[in-house]
This record gives structure tokens, C-alpha cells and sequence, in this order.
């Protein structure tokens, strides 16, 4: 159980903080949180702005496989997979991956390879069986639930992996009140977050054995 950046090689999303906390609205949340076309396809003012493939998983997928020990054959679980992106290039490694995710948008506009990989559901009650998976990541997702439905989530996790420590969870955090302040002007979905102590204290809470990192805003 340890903190790591398995994300490191993403390239830095281009944001403009201050037209996000100028346009946003109630009306923008609540139209963000359905998770449908404007979310993904829309404007940027509720979400991405567009969301297509073009590899910049490749390798983080590479980077898990590694730091897991993968091996071709094993299965693997993307919870909150959105399009299936990082579903695909588990794929594409070897991997038997799996993802699931809220949105039936999402689901309906994934590539097409992988679309029968994945399923519409919530992060809170997993599909799957004991011990399916040898390892299960989820990447900005779980903080979009409520406080009592993220450990929900986490023991859902937990419960469908074979290997309790072969887990990571990147949720959003901030380390200081001034980046907190850029998190609130920016932030859409989210709907539990803090600092990381109070996600570390969750995660206690879920005797959750697995790796984690922040999403920071700045």
C-alpha cells in the first residue's frame, strides 16, 4: 500500500481555470453529473470537451501492467473506464481487461473492439464475482460518489480482485488551501473530496491495502 504515480506520463491537460468558474453554473453541474453526450462531446464548460482516443493511455497501461507484475492472460478491471480507452490498451498488451462505467453514453459511443468488454454500472455494486480479477484500477471516479458510497466502491474493488494489493485509486485532492480554491473553480462532478488525509482516513476505513494518488488541479 503506497502512494505512486502510475500517471506520470500523461500529458498535462490544457485548463483555463478562470472561464470554468466564470461560466459555471448549478445548471452546468447538474447537467455535467448525467455523464451524457455534453460531458463527454460538449462544450467545454461541462466536461471535456470531447473525448477521443489518441493513445495517451498506451503508456500508463504499459506502466501498470509493469508495476503489477501482469502477465498476457490476467485479468484486469477498469472501474469508471468512461470510452474504454485504457480498456483497449490493457487489451492490446495481452490483458484480459474488463471496464464499467455509470455512463450509458460512454458505453454506446466506446470503440468498437472493446465495447462487448464493457458494461453499464456503478462503481458500488460490481457485476462480477469474488476474486475475478488479478488486478482492479480506478482513475478519477470514485470521488464522484458520496462519502458513504466511495467506501462502498472500494470494498466493491476489493472484493472482486484476487490480490488486495494489486489495486490503485487516483482520486481528486489538493495539498494546500490555494489549490483547493483552483480545485472548487474547476470541479464539475465530484462529490466527496478533501485533502489526502481525509482520503487516507476513508481509506483505513477500508482496511484498503492498495496504491493510490492525487489528482491536483493547478
Amino acid at each position: 500500500m503506497a502512494e505512486i504515480n502510475l500517471l506520470s506520463s500523461l500529458p498535462k491537460s490544457k485548463r483555463s481555470i478562470t472561464e470554468r468558474k466564470e461560466a459555471k453554473t448549478e445548471d452546468h453541474i447538474k447537467i455535467s453529473r448525467m455523464y451524457g453526450k455534453e460531458y463527454f462531446d460538449g462544450d467545454r464548460e461541462y466536461g471535456y470537451g470531447g473525448y477521443k482516443y489518441d493513445g495517451r493511455w498506451v503508456s500508463v497501461a504499459k506502466d501498470m501492467k509493469k508495476h503489477y507484475g501482469l502477465n498476457e492472460g490476467d485479468k484486469i478491471l477498469d472501474v469508471g473506464c468512461a470510452k474504454g480507452f485504457l480498456v483497449k490498451d490493457f487489451f492490446d498488451l495481452g490483458l484480459h481487461s474488463s471496464g464499467i462505467d455509470i455512463s450509458k453514453y460512454a458505453i454506446d459511443n466506446s470503440l468498437l473492439e472493446i465495447r462487448d468488454k464493457l458494461t453499464i454500472g456503478s462503481a458500488e455494486k460490481l457485476p462480477f464475482a469474488d476474486n475475478t480479477f488479478d488486478a482492479v484500477v480506478s482513475i478519477n471516479t470514485i470521488h464522484n460518489l458520496d462519502r458513504d458510497k466511495c467506501k462502498k466502491a472500494i470494498n466493491e474493488m476489493q472484493r472482486v480482485s484476487k490480490n488486495k494489493e494489486k489495486l490503485f485509486i487516483q482520486v481528486d485532492s489538493y495539498l494546500n488551501e490555494e489549490q483547493k480554491k483552483i480545485f472548487e473553480s474547476w470541479v464539475l462532478t465530484a462529490r466527496f473530496y478533501g485533502y489526502p488525509k481525509e482520503w487516507l482516513e476513508l481509506f483505513k476505513e477500508c482496511d484498503y491495502e492498495g496504491d493510490w494518488n492525487w489528482t491536483i488541479i493547478n
